[in-house]
């Protein structure tokens, strides 16, 4: 590993501890050149690499990257913590990786995406619905407007019933 600071290739491991359910080990590293500490993360890769099948039929390697751009990019400068959008890519990804064993289309991926946005934050929702849907005109985001106003609505009736 080289040192951010002092570009050595010689440190010590003084910490690790696993992180993100397991899928992560944590660092803590000091330079032995020049004494700082700095922390690196570990992530377990996957042997059998999933394979997204786009709307073109067109086949790429499944980079969660992509997702995090995708909600980062649909959060804009929303008051969203960072660890919120990395925390979706996260939960998409894993599951992905237990449902499908080689390819998913891409069509799923957004949906997933999309329903935690929902959840998380409306305005990024409707950014990345946007987007998804490809919507032409007004009409096309005033229709999902009414969609979300209608689950909103449900959800408050269930609530008053208990």
């Amino acid at each position: 590993m080289l040192c951010p600071f002092c570009n050595a290739d010689n440190d010590k491991v003084i910490d690790s501890r696993a992180s993100d359910a397991g899928k992560t080990i944590r660092r803590r590293r000091e330079c032995v050149a020049c004494s700082k500490r700095f922390t690196t993360y570990e992530r377990v890769e996957q042997t059998t690499r999933l394979v997204v099948v786009k709307r073109d039929g067109s086949r790429v390697p499944f980079l969660r990257e992509n997702i995090l751009k995708g909600v980062v990019a649909a959060c804009g400068k929303r008051p969203i913590p960072e660890q919120a959008k990395e925390r979706i890519a996260d939960l998409v990804e894993e599951e992905l990786h237990k449902e499908f064993d080689r390819e998913v289309e891409s069509r799923i991926i957004g949906e997933r995406v999309m329903a935690k946005l929902r959840d998380l934050d409306e305005v990024a929702y409707i950014r990345f619905a946007s987007e998804y849907y490809k919507f032409r005109n007004v009409e096309d985001i005033m229709q999902q407007l009414e969609a979300m106003n209608g689950r909103i609505k449900d959800v408050k009736d269930q609530q008053k019933l208990f």
